[in-house]
């Protein structure tokens, strides 16, 4: 009777000891997926602050600020007088910015040298307006101008004299548009996606048809820088003081 009744205890240890055995993994289980729960929510916090830091730089990028641009007020050259003492003017980088060339087809290579060239020290006086199209002027074979990809209005690509033009003018919007007080007065998108810069970004230009102009309301004159290697073009602004 007495180990009868002693198996019965150890029995009911053991369904409490399974019983409070249970209620542990439970509580456990609870504990572990409230703490996942609210590491969640912190991800996703953090998720919303770089969708609303997002929108914050695609604000400033509609207000005419771009933060892709390297925009300094740092690098200055030339000497502020020459061997004669008269006073030179002094040129202060405000602005750059550059893109990838993709296409190495030599042509477009050489059109782009061509109007690098062209375009480079430009001065655009303060309250002026600048035009790619009557700066650079046409693309003819007279200039060395060669037959390259182009997009005609539909978007499909054909040749055409001066292809790789739309590059320099869609790197300089961007430089442009790192400067409040720049003032885009026409631009136009591509008729199609170019693998160069970000779709709304973009600026093409055709002789007698699309332009880029922009108004420098800056308050001093500025100068246009324009270089390009195989690999890139980089447009970079001056402040002439």
């Amino acid at each position: 009777m007495v180990i009868i009744i002693m198996v019965i205890n150890l029995k009911n240890k053991l369904w409490l000891f399974l019983i409070l055995l249970i209620i542990i993994g439970i509580c456990v289980g609870f504990y572990l997926f409230f703490r996942n729960k609210n590491s969640n929510d912190n991800n996703y916090t953090a998720s919303k602050s770089s969708v609303n830091e997002q929108n914050t730089l695609s604000n400033n990028s509609s207000n005419n600020i771009d933060q892709n641009c390297i925009n300094t007020n740092k690098n200055i050259i030339n000497i502020t007088k020459n061997s004669t003492g008269d006073e030179i003017k002094s040129e202060e980088e405000i602005a750059s910015f550059s893109t990838k060339i993709y296409d190495t087809d030599p042509n477009r290579q050489n059109n782009i040298s061509i109007t690098c060239n062209t375009l480079n020290d430009t001065i655009v006086a303060n309250g002026s307006t600048f035009s790619f199209c009557n700066t650079v002027g046409q693309a003819t074979s007279d200039k060395g101008y060669k037959e390259a990809k182009i997009f005609d209005n539909n978007g499909k690509i054909k040749q055409g004299l001066g292809g790789g033009n739309c590059q320099i003018s869609s790197t300089l919007y961007n430089a442009v548009m790192c400067i409040p007080t720049l003032v885009v007065t026409e631009r136009h998108p591509h008729s199609n996606k170019v693998p160069y810069i970000q779709t709304g970004k973009d600026a093409a230009v055709a002789y007698g048809s699309y332009d880029f102009k922009f108004r420098n309301d800056y308050g001093f004159d500025i100068k246009i820088k324009a270089a390009n290697t195989p690999e890139n073009i980089t447009v970079t602004l001056y402040k002439i003081n």
